[in-house]
């Protein structure tokens, strides 16, 4: 046994690797699904889709490595997070689209539980904020909009599972309904201190507690994947959720070590160790990992647009006909000619936190180009994790001496260089980006032993750039400051829309 598969489900795709020991690609295959708008700030998936085209990618990979299912010591799973499915438990049949992480129809729910008094209690408990990215909404604003839904729940025949549920479910034929404890961590239901769901926290919002997976480690072995799916029995032994999964595939296992992914959104996150820590500034708490029955924490940051910036510039406005040509655009202009675009697409994440605030382009004149409008989406996303690494870094108190990157957006050398400017220290690009889907390979095969200890998989980290900050400080106080005057008139956009047309009517 050679080899462990990873199965990493992302917000746009779902791909599969084949990783060695040497922690070394063998294959990977990627396959984009659809993504479906239902009305403004809503945003769904269909979760046959998701699964489909996971096991498409899966087989495939396989196939492309050239080696056997009894080859593979152990799968690992990373997924979106926070994204929420409901389905039957005797047919397997989804009761709706699963409700993506993006979604901000529950905003007004959210505001309803602040009103009744629960924003210091689920802090505390959960090391979450109340907000319309957490599954519990979305739990919620299905159990009270699809018809039946909630009758079913409480005679304990519907199951809930973000992705990573959904796929185990799935492999397994419907015999486990299991989440890991980092995907537990982001329903704003979980105890992040006890390590249990918090009947307290159901109980207020209504939710029964039949439809809850057993939550069980990051890394052991879960179940074999069932034999009709041409996968064999390889054991699954890994799951994580894609920002936690990332941290470990960066060797981050120090406190004070930090990466940010920059993928369709961007996170930024730090190990806080086995003491989790309360933010002063509004950032979130969370499970980093559990393993040999000890959980471990991290400081983290989410921004809701980062890459899909760029998708945007592709797709809404045809300025581009790929992705990496967005690089090439943004150096035909010498600077952002002072145009700052602010990404609120759906609302404002950490450490801001507004789900009213949208889109916002500032600072257009007769002059600006489409390279002005690429630089500053470009742009957009390092001020944002610029925002988050300040807030960070006051809350931990812990310094972050270098940031570790990874995911698509991190192979972009601009945006790179843009972003070691801003914060003021190194930036570094690991040899292999795809550290969402490696760690969650290190988790699997840690619970199998094919990798003996973290030691092990430090050594086997390997830088591919270092980027150094190069900007004055004159200039970067400049940029940051002209950054939060455009980011003060995106906010509370669609609030004010609505008091407006409330007004009128």
């Amino acid at each position: 046994m050679d080899y462990i598969l990873a199965l990493d489900q992302g917000t746009t795709s779902s791909r599969a690797v084949i990783y060695d020991k040497s922690g070394s690609i063998r294959s990977i295959v990627q396959r984009e699904f659809q993504q479906f708008y239902p009305q403004a700030g809503w945003v769904e998936h269909d979760p046959a889709e998701i699964w489909a085209s996971q096991m498409g990618v899966a087989i495939e990979a396989v196939s492309r490595a050239q080696v056997r299912p009894r080859n593979i010591a152990a799968l690992g799973i990373t997924n979106q997070r926070e994204t929420t499915i409901i389905w039957d438990r005797k047919t397997g049949v989804p009761i709706y689209n699963a409700i993506v992480w993006q979604d901000r129809r529950t905003a007004e729910m959210c505001n309803q539980l602040r009103k009744g008094g629960l924003e210091d209690v689920i802090r505390q408990k959960t090391g979450l904020l109340i907000d319309a990215y957490f599954s519990a909404s979305k739990i919620m604003w299905m159990l009270e909009n699809v018809e039946g839904a909630r009758e079913k729940a409480v005679a304990g025949e519907l199951a809930f599972g973000t992705v990573d549920s959904w796929l185990i479910w799935n492999l397994t034929s419907g015999k486990l309904h299991a989440m890991d404890a980092t995907n537990a961590s982001r329903t704003m239901l979980f105890n992040i201190h006890e390590g249990t769901w918090d009947k307290d926290l159901l109980s207020a919002m209504r939710i029964p507690e039949s439809l809850l997976p057993t939550v069980r480690q990051s890394s052991e072995v879960y179940s074999t994947v069932s034999t009709t799916l041409g996968l064999a029995d390889i054991a699954i032994a890994g799951v994580a959720g894609d920002q936690q999964a990332a941290l470990f595939g960066q060797a981050c296992f120090r406190p004070g070590m930090a990466k940010c992914t920059y993928g369709t959104g961007a996170f930024l996150l730090q190990t806080l160790g086995e003491e989790s820590k309360a933010s002063r500034n509004r950032l979130l708490t969370t499970v980093a990992w559990q393993r040999n029955k000890k959980l471990e924490y991290a400081m983290e940051g989410s921004i809701f647009i980062a890459g899909s910036v760029v998708q945007w510039l592709r797709d809404g406005l045809g300025l581009i006909r790929s992705s990496e040509d967005v690089e090439s655009l943004a150096l035909s202009v010498a600077d952002n000619g002072d145009v700052y675009l602010v990404p609120a697409f759906t609302g404002l994440g950490a450490p801001h936190w507004d789900p009213h605030a949208r889109g916002t382009i500032i600072g257009i004149t007769r002059g600006t180009k489409a390279g002005h409008i690429a630089r500053a989406s470009l742009e957009s996303i390092a001020f944002q994790a610029d925002d988050l690494l300040k807030a960070m870094m006051d809350d931990s108190e812990i310094p972050i001496e270098q940031l570790r990157v990874d995911g698509g957006a991190a192979r972009n050398d601009t945006l790179m260089q843009f972003q070691a400017d801003l914060l003021g220290i190194p930036v570094v690009r690991p040899a292999i980006t795809e550290t969402t889907s490696l760690g969650a390979a290190y988790l699997a095969g840690l619970a199998v032993d094919f990798w003996k200890n973290t030691d092990e998989i430090q050594s086997q980290w390997k830088m591919d750039k270092e980027f150094q900050p190069s900007a004055s400080a004159g200039e970067v106080d400049r940029l940051r400051d002209r950054w939060h005057q455009a980011l003060e008139r995106a906010k509370g956009w669609h609030e004010a829309d609505s008091q407006a047309n409330t007004a009128a009517s």
